[in-house]
């Protein structure tokens, strides 16, 4: 039997749903992997969402050597996912180092599903 996957010259795979979507950007994001982070991003017509994961990646370069094991160390603890139609999924997470708790909107476009984060909070 042959599996057939979507795999990328990087080796990471589409998400199949919105769930795995939010799961591999946020693990990647957690870890630090912001190359991986990027493969699960949408790519707005304006740029905001690449903007943001730089920011993102500029702040995580400044954590002390703990924060950043802390983050790797963290598991995801997905509190509610909210289907807002079937192309949107809202999915509302914590991680157990830092118990702050985020919303991101997770889109489907050009049939792949991708973290959009300018509606983040």
């Amino acid at each position: 039997m042959a599996v057939l996957s979507c795999n990328t010259e990087a080796g990471y795979t589409k998400a199949a749903d919105a769930q795995e979507a939010a799961r591999e950007f946020i693990r990647a994001s957690l870890d630090g992997n912001y190359e991986k982070a990027s493969f699960y991003l949408y790519k707005d017509s304006a740029g905001v969402n690449e903007m943001l994961l730089n920011k993102w990646k500029t702040d995580y370069g400044r954590w002390s050597q703990e924060d950043k094991v802390g983050h790797k160390e963290a598991n995801i603890i997905v509190i509610t996912t909210e289907p807002t139609n079937d192309s949107t999924l809202n999915y509302i997470f914590s991680n157990s180092y830092k118990k702050d708790t985020t919303t991101i909107k997770i889109v489907k476009s050009k049939g792949e599903w991708q973290v959009d984060l300018k509606d983040i909070h």
